[in-house]
């Protein structure tokens, strides 16, 4: 990648809150504008430094489109590729105007829409376990699952669908998004862990009944750009030894693989440290992990979990 200025060049992964009970289109639509507006403003700073590659997820959006659909005409009930299009350009949408609203003028921004490969014959096909849409009582997940056939499980206190989530391969628009960034542009892609297709006997590209995850998919990509640092923000400081105490330790660095992403909240710090692990091993460069409002300080190692092949021993932060 090529930076703007002599700093190194950051992959931003922004994780949107997760607006989980489902109130409605209206609601929906301008909670995640004033998110995505918070986002925009911590980012714009760092975007006059660095030249930025932003992803973003998409579980409560996809999982809203895919109620809407089904609650429609049978015809337009569409299959999950096509829904996370539909949300990859949604989101970007909101993203790519908000940071037009407060990045200095003729800065050029575009959104683009990622097909991400992933194996037909990947186990998570037999496996679903990708939450998506909003949550549901004990009793309205069963009859959710018996209305339109979806797979249901437990998501901390509640239940949500979930659904296949197989690991990507390569990222099919990565010369695409080089050559926009060798031209000075900011580029939004990879939402929602971009849309999983599969490659056909034939050589043709056929879409798949599934939601990557955001997070390595984010990781896939900046090992492919050649990204010096992988951010992956969210709304927690960092990674925890001890979550559920008061106060919890917050770890500053970590070799790769120090930290088992098994032993961690597989809907939520699990995949993250699993790409942050996968992308510091790979590249031997930084992947960090922390809250939005920190991402500058991230960048400058004085806030939020760096994975770092360079450091020897775990660290916490004082």
């Amino acid at each position: 990648m090529v930076a703007s200025t002599e700093s190194p060049a950051p992959a931003i992964e922004i994780g949107l809150r997760d607006h989980r009970e489902f109130e409605g289109l209206a609601h929906e639509a301008a909670a995640q504008r004033a998110n995505v507006r918070v986002a925009a403003e911590a980012l714009a700073p760092i975007a006059t430094e660095h030249q930025l590659v932003i992803t973003h997820g998409n579980g409560p959006q996809v999982g809203l489109l895919a109620l809407q659909a089904a609650a429609g005409p049978r015809d337009g009930c569409y299959p999950l590729d096509i829904l996370d299009a539909e949300s990859e350009g949604m989101i970007g949408d909101l993203i790519e105007l908000e940071l037009r609203n407060v990045a200095p003028r003729g800065y050029q921004i575009a959104t683009l829409l990622t097909h991400v490969l992933v194996n037909a014959d990947d186990p998570a096909f037999n496996a679903p376990t990708k939450p998506i849409g909003p949550t549901y009582d004990e009793a309205r997940s069963h009859e959710i699952s018996e209305l339109h056939g979806w797979t249901i499980a437990k998501d901390g206190q509640h239940w949500r669908r979930v659904v296949p989530s197989p690991r990507p391969m390569t990222i099919l628009q990565t010369s695409v998004i080089a050559r926009l960034i060798e031209a000075g542009v900011m580029v939004i892609c990879a939402g929602g862990g971009g849309i999983p297709v599969t490659r056909l006997a034939s050589g043709a590209l056929v879409g798949v009944e599934a939601v990557v995850d955001k997070d390595m998919a984010s990781a896939l990509l900046a090992l492919e750009l050649g990204a010096d640092h992988l951010l992956l923000l969210t709304d927690v400081p960092g990674v925890y030894l001890d979550w559920n105490d008061s106060p919890g330790r917050l770890i500053a660095t970590a070799p790769p693989g120090t930290l088992d992403h098994r032993t961690f909240a597989s809907g939520s710090m699990g995949p993250k440290l699993e790409a942050a692990n996968f992308f510091a091993g790979a590249t031997h460069k930084r992947a960090s992990i922390g809250h939005l409002d920190d991402a500058e300080a991230i960048i400058n190692g004085d806030a939020g979990t760096t994975i770092d092949a360079s450091t020897q021993e775990l660290s916490l932060r004082s």
